[in-house]
C-alpha cells in the first residue's frame, strides 16, 4: 500500500468514523455526484455537509473547505461534524497555519481526541517540531485512529535519531501494512543509518515492488471503475475481478467498493465478505459487508456483523442507524428503536435516522396503548411528538391516553394543538 492508498483509505475511515449527518448511506457516500443534486438540497447545514464530505472522499479539497465553512457558518457548533474535517481539507491542502487554527479549536471542544492528536502530530512532524510531533503521535498510537499511525510516529523517531524507537514503531507499522511501500523504505532508511546494509537492501527492493504493484493495482481500479460507468457489468467484470486477492484486505474492499458505488451489490458481496473474515477489527469493514447485505434485503444476514460491531463500537453513528434500520426490516421494533435512538442521540441532525425513530417510537406507542400499558405509552408518544412536532398523530394518542386515565385538563390541551397543527398544515400550499 503506498502513501496514496494510505490517503485514500484514511478518507474513508474519516468519512466512517464522523457521524454522516445527510444518510446513513453505505461506501462513503453522503449525497448524490452531481452539483444539480446539492444545489435541490438548499442551503442548510445538512446539504453544505453532504457536499463536504463527497469532495473531501474525492480530493476535492478546496471545494470541500468551502462547503464546511458555509456549514459552520449556519450552525458554528458542528464541530466534529464540519470544523473537524474543514481542518483534514486544510490540512490536504498543506494549509497548515490554517489547518492548526481548526484542530486546535476543535481541542477546545472535544478535548484529546485520537483523530486531533493524529494530525496535530502530523503538524508538529512537518513544521520541523519533532518532540511535539513524538508526543501528540504517542498519545494517538493508544487508540490509533488510521492506518498509518505506527508509521508516522515511527517516522517521528527516525527524524529524531531515535532509531531503537524508530525500529520498534516501524517493525509495528510493516506488520499492520505488510504491503504499504512507505514503511518499507523507511525501514530501508532506518537500517542503513544501524549499519545493516543486507536488511537496507531488502527493505528498499520490497519497497520498489511494492510501489509497482500499487501502480498496477491503480490502473486495474481506474479502468475497472470506467467500465462500470459505462454500466455494462460483463465488460466490466474480467477487468475489475483482477483487483480480487483473497490475503488482501484492502483490494478486496476496493473491489467491493467498486462495484456496491455503482449499484452492483450481488458482485460486490464476496470481496466484502472476504475483507470483513480478514479484518473483524475493523468497524468499516463490517459496516461495509452489513450494508450490502441490506441492499440485497438479505437483512438476517446484515445483523450477524452488525450486533458485533455495535457491541464492540456503541458509540459509532453509521453502525448504530445501519443496525437499526436492519432490525426495523426484520419486524424487531424494541432492539430497532434502542439502536436508532442511540444514533439519534450520537447525531441528532441526521433526517432520516430521526424519520426512522419517529416511525418506529409512534409505532410502539401505538402498540402500548392497545395493550392499556398508559404509562409506557405515554413515554413513548411523548419522544415521538418531540421528534415530529409538526405532526398532530402523536398528540391525537396522547389525548386518548389522558381521557383513558382522567387527566381532562391535558386531554383538552392536546386537541388544542392538534387543531392548531392541523390548521397550520392545512395552511401549506401543496
Amino acid at each position: 500500500m503506498n502513501v496514496k492508498c494510505i490517503d485514500r483509505l484514511k478518507v474513508a475511515s474519516l468519512l466512517f468514523v464522523l457521524a454522516l449527518v445527510t444518510c446513513p448511506c453505505g461506501f462513503a457516500q453522503a449525497i448524490a455526484d452531481n452539483p444539480a443534486r446539492r444545489v435541490a438540497s438548499g442551503d442548510t447545514p445538512e446539504a453544505h455537509l453532504g457536499a463536504g464530505y463527497e469532495d473531501l472522499k474525492n480530493n476535492r479539497y478546496e471545494a470541500a473547505a468551502n462547503e464546511f465553512r458555509a456549514a459552520l457558518a449556519l450552525n458554528p457548533k458542528l464541530v466534529l461534524q464540519a470544523r473537524f474535517p474543514l481542518a483534514v481539507a486544510l490540512f490536504e491542502l498543506h494549509q497548515a497555519a490554517e489547518s492548526r487554527h481548526e484542530f486546535e479549536a476543535v481541542r477546545r471542544v472535544v478535548g484529546d481526541h485520537p483523530n486531533v492528536e493524529y494530525y496535530l502530530g502530523r503538524l508538529d512532524l512537518m513544521d520541523g517540531r519533532v518532540d511535539a510531533a513524538i508526543q501528540e503521535l504517542n498519545k494517538a498510537a493508544v487508540k490509533p485512529p488510521f492506518p498509518d499511525t505506527a508509521y508516522q510516529l515511527g517516522s517521528a523517531y527516525l527524524k529524531k535519531h531515535d532509531l531503537i524507537s524508530a525500529e520498534k514503531w516501524l517493525t509495528k507499522a510493516a506488520e499492520l501494512a505488510p504491503n504499504d511501500s512507505a514503511v518499507q523504505f523507511r525501514l530501508s532508511t532506518l537500517y542503513n543509518e544501524t549499519g545493516r546494509k543486507e536488511e537496507a537492501r531488502r527493505a528498499l527492493g520490497r519497497s520498489e515492488q511494492l510501489q509497482q504493484r500499487d501502480a498496477e493495482v491503480d490502473k486495474l481500479r481506474l479502468e475497472c471503475n470506467q467500465k462500470l460507468d459505462r454500466g455494462s457489468l460483463d465488460e466490466a467484470r474480467p477487468v475489475c475481478d483482477q483487483l480480487y486477492d483473497s490475503n488482501d484486505a484492502d483490494r478486496l474492499t476496493m473491489l467491493g467498493t467498486s462495484y456496491g458505488e455503482h449499484g452492483d451489490y450481488g458482485d460486490a458481496l464476496k470481496p466484502l465478505r472476504r475483507a470483513a473474515e480478514l479484518s473483524p477489527d475493523s468497524p468499516q469493514m463490517q459496516y461495509n459487508l452489513a450494508y450490502d447485505y441490506a441492499q440485497l434485503n438479505r437483512f438476517a444476514e446484515a445483523r450477524e456483523p452488525l450486533a458485533k460491531a455495535v457491541k464492540r463500537w456503541p458509540d459509532l453513528f453509521p453502525l448504530n442507524a445501519l443496525y437499526g434500520g436492519v432490525l426495523y426490516n426484520l419486524g424487531e421494533e424494541r432492539p430497532a428503536y434502542e439502536a436508532l435512538r442511540r444514533a439519534h442521540e450520537l447525531n441528532p441532525q441526521d433526517m432520516n435516522v430521526a424519520g426512522s425513530l419517529y416511525r418506529v417510537t409512534l409505532s410502539l406507542g401505538k402498540e402500548s396503548l392497545a395493550a392499556k400499558k398508559y404509562t409506557p405509552a405515554q413515554q413513548y408518544l411523548t419522544e415521538a411528538a418531540k421528534l415530529r412536532s409538526q405532526d398532530p398523530e402523536a398528540h391525537r394518542l396522547l389525548a386518548e391516553i389522558y381521557d383513558a386515565t382522567g387527566r381532562r385538563a391535558e386531554a383538552s390541551q392536546e386537541r388544542r394543538l392538534i387543531e392548531k397543527l392541523s390548521n397550520l398544515n392545512n395552511a401549506k400550499p401543496n
